[in-house]
């Protein structure tokens, strides 16, 4: 079930709110569990034991952690919790990686295991993600074992962030579960949260996906430069009002109910750099591979021990630097394959890696130049930044969409008029209709701050009331086109939904 959905906005969720005011005070929490996990069956029954294996596994390694910890069991502590790790690390890797390391392997032994093909459960690396965060935070004693397995469920479970994010912390959400205010400007703000997102989705990113999909689908022999650009720019534009618009949806639905879910996009077209792009773009995965992962790496032995290198290859400066950029790498690599059991995500992940990792390598040449050239303090160089970054984000989302390494170069090639075009398709002409054109001026806006700023403008010259009364009808406007083009649409999922 997905939130562009006729059976989740007339059915699903109207059921769901009446219910959960209804019961609130007193069982609120356990009807929006039973409703997530009806959510989550809905998208495929098959998988709905892996989840449940995940709330109880998580729950019961939180329980063990606490035990030892009040008894002094440290040792038996750390090892419940390597276990816990493990077992939902394991939990990941039959259902998303089996298949794609058996052939791996195969290809380079010459050899095929005859594996079944293993069917992918929807949203698997979003809740297994939030079950190991739970885990870490308690064995960290950041946040108190929660003993309710109702609310345990209910963090991972919880249906607007289930399926595709934001990842949610537990330290972030744990009070809410016991206790959370609710009100009708908070209820109304949610609503209106929901109805950009849904119109994100259903007008622009369903729009902009029928030129994406066509151009990625014909052979990169037959895409004129042209063709190829506009396919590229359509499916960068897609994924992020795809992502974004469902995290805008999730973040409206919380406060629907009462949770505060923290932000997952900040505009991250308008980056002056790859590292600020990422500070911008899917900030949860980013947040929680930085502190789960990156800072753990770079202070292990092997890593920190980088920094020892001296030798007439490597001088100081950069030996210092080798933990961190050994850890960029890792993490980077990791983030491609986390999105994906396919070398084309690895590659992707690798190549923001490289591009961060120069980053840091040049910055203090970078900013030397800076101080000595005026013109790059100019807002003139500041588009110049911004144009460089979204180029090589788009270079890299060529990766993402192939789906092959050897489709993404000849895609590239075909972009850069590199490849002898034989039996052109259709020419641009066919793709740019004045729907798609816009489309397209509605998104390049839409992807910029400028509604943002309209807004804090409007409310600074407007009476609270009528600033209030507009954003209402203004959303009611989004919502009633959103829901027709939901009406009407045959193409509706979600690109993260893979993931």
């Amino acid at each position: 079930m997905v939130f562009s959905s006729s059976v989740f906005l007339f059915a699903f969720l109207p059921i769901c709110i009446t219910g959960y005011y209804i019961l609130k005070n007193k069982c609120g929490n356990e009807w929006l569990f039973f409703l997530s996990l009806l959510f989550y069956a809905w998208g495929g029954l098959s998988f709905f034991p892996v989840i449940c294996v995940s709330i109880f596994l998580n729950y019961m390694s939180g329980l063990l952690l606490d035990k030892c910890g009040l008894a002094g069991r440290e040792g038996i502590r750390k090892a419940v919790f390597w276990a816990a790790v493990a077992a939902n690390l394991l939990i990941l890797g039959y259902w998303k990686y089996l298949n794609f390391f058996a052939e791996s392997l195969g290809y380079v032994l010459g050899m095929d295991f005859g594996l079944k093909k293993i069917l992918l459960p929807i949203g698997i690396s979003f809740y297994t993600f939030q079950g190991i965060s739970y885990v870490i935070d308690v064995y960290r004693r950041q946040v108190p074992v929660q003993k309710k397995i109702v609310n345990l469920g209910l963090y991972i479970a919880l249906f607007p962030q289930l399926i595709a994010g934001p990842i949610v912390r537990y330290s972030d959400i744990n009070e809410q579960l016991a206790k959370r205010e609710h009100s009708v400007e908070l209820f109304a703000a949610g609503i209106r949260r929901f109805s950009v997102g849904l119109a994100k989705k259903a007008v622009l990113a369903n729009s902009l996906a029928v030129n994406a999909d066509a151009v990625f689908a014909m052979p990169s022999v037959q895409n004129t430069p042209d063709v190829a650009w506009l396919g590229a720019v359509s499916y960068m534009l897609q994924i992020y009002f795809d992502f974004s618009g469902y995290s805008d949806m999730a973040i409206g639905l919380g406060k629907m109910f009462g949770f505060h879910i923290l932000e997952n996009f900040d505009y991250p077209y308008i980056s002056r750099s790859i590292p600020e792009f990422w500070r911008r773009w899917h900030i949860s995965l980013g947040s929680w591979f930085r502190d789960y992962v990156f800072y753990p790496v770079i202070r292990t032995k092997w890593c920190s021990g980088l920094g020892n290198l001296r030798n007439r290859f490597v001088g100081k400066n950069l030996a210092k630097m080798l933990p961190t950029i050994a850890g960029t790498l890792i993490i980077w690599s990791l983030t491609g394959l986390w999105h994906g059991a396919n070398w084309t995500f690895v590659c992707w992940g690798t190549f923001h890696g490289v591009l961060i990792t120069a980053s840091m390598l040049i910055k203090k040449k970078v900013k030397k130049f800076n101080d000595k050239h005026h013109f790059t303090k100019t807002k003139y160089f500041d588009v110049f930044r911004i144009l460089r970054t979204d180029f090589l984000v788009l270079i890299g989302l060529v990766f993402f969409k192939a789906d092959s390494i050897r489709a993404a170069f000849l895609y590239l090639k075909s972009m850069f008029g590199f490849l002898d075009v034989h039996q052109a398709g259709y020419r641009l002409e066919w793709y740019l209709t004045k729907y798609d054109l816009f489309i397209l001026a509605v998104s390049f806006v839409a992807m910029l701050p400028v509604g943002k700023c309209a807004l804090n403008w409007m409310e600074t010259k407007m009476s609270k009331a009528n600033y209030v009364l507009m954003c209402n009808i203004g959303s009611l406007v989004l919502l009633g086109t959103a829901i027709m083009y939901v009406i009407t649409s045959t193409y509706n999922p979600f690109i993260y939904f893979q993931f």
